[in-house]
């Protein structure tokens, strides 16, 4: 009686495991390849904030970037070297253009540590063309590339934590966010002897000259080295620092009002303009582009394209492939435009 128990219930355990040759192996859940309906959102308003958390940490003499005010061409001043930090702005160049000409200061408290362009090069609004150096303790966050856009344009707000340390508190800007190439150090100026001195004259002059540059040399920095996009700021007066001491730094870019969003996983782009995915009333879908503005992380603006009544393929439309075999130059990505 109890072999015919266990036979019975063996094949019964065999019937529900569905134990047969020809059984299907079972399927394992995965994500969906992007550009393939899994759900739908219709675009909502609300207040948006461009707010973003960096890691970042206190550094000794930080440098960082001062960028070209205005197009036009550089031209550089020899800033001579400080015995002492300077207590005002140091003329560092000017930018040429139609005629006029534009001045680029170092700032109180910083010095000079390289050029970044070559004399007399042609340079556009916001390229850096100077790296500085500030006397003192400052703070630095890294920007990965992804983020560069979200804060590339203005920083309205940088609040910063030293961790197990002082804050929060507003975190003072230098300088501009873009990554920098090693900065160059210009040779000094040579002397050149004055043809209608005498030559005990010269020698006089030139004997001046060694010792000045002698005297100078202690002072004359070493070349700047390259940085990564990177936010440089500056606690308030008084505020006790650690080098090396990491701390937290919020940058708020911008804000916008009552603006139309999507979820940032509905649309194919982050700057400018994306394309997103209209499913239609008949069922069918179409992708299209809008225009987009500020974004938090989660949620995306967007400023053109949509009225807020249509319904968004989640996740957002892939951008075309190139075809197999092709590419562009050096066989790069073919461009879409």
């Amino acid at each position: 009686m109890v072999r015919r128990v266990v036979l019975a219930a063996a094949v019964t355990l065999l019937a529900a495991t569905g134990c047969s040759g020809d059984s299907e192996d079972p399927v394992t859940p995965g994500l969906d390849d992007r550009g393939t309906v899994t759900t739908t959102v219709t675009p909502t308003r609300q207040d948006l904030t461009d707010r973003l958390s960096l890691t970042g940490k206190v550094v000794i003499n930080p440098v960082f970037g001062i960028v070209s005010p205005t197009d036009g061409e550089v031209h550089y001043y020899n800033v001579p070297w400080p015995k002492s930090t300077p207590t005002s702005p140091v003329r560092a160049a000017n930018v040429w253009l139609g005629g006029k000409k534009t001045q680029v200061d170092i700032p109180a408290g910083s010095t000079f540590a390289g050029r970044l362009v070559r004399d007399y090069s042609t340079v556009v609004t916001g390229m850096p063309i100077l790296s500085a150096r500030w006397a003192g303790y400052g703070i630095v966050a890294e920007i990965t590339p992804e983020d560069a856009y979200r804060v590339a344009d203005n920083l309205t707000t940088v609040r910063a934590q030293i961790t197990n340390g002082p804050g929060p508190f507003d975190c003072a800007v230098l300088g501009t966010i873009a990554a920098l190439p090693g900065g160059t150090i210009p040779e000094p100026a040579p002397f050149i002897p004055d043809p209608n001195d005498s030559p005990e004259v010269q020698a006089q002059k030139q004997a001046a000259y060694d010792q000045a540059a002698a005297a100078n040399e202690p002072y004359r920095p070493a070349p700047s080295e390259s940085t990564g996009m990177r936010v440089v700021c500056l606690p308030p007066a008084g505020t006790r620092l650690i080098n090396g001491v990491d701390a937290t730094v919020e940058v708020v870019s911008a804000s916008s009002a009552n603006a139309l969003v999507l979820p940032v996983a509905a649309v194919a782009g982050r700057q400018g303009t994306g394309r997103v995915t209209v499913v239609l009333a008949d069922g069918t879908t179409e992708e299209r582009e809008v225009g987009l503005g500020l974004t938090d992380g989660e949620y995306i603006e967007i400023t053109s394209g949509l009225t807020g009544d249509e319904t968004i393929a989640v996740p957002g439309p892939n951008l075309p492939q190139a075809p197999e075999g092709e590419g562009g130059p050096n066989g790069g990505p073919v461009v879409v435009k």
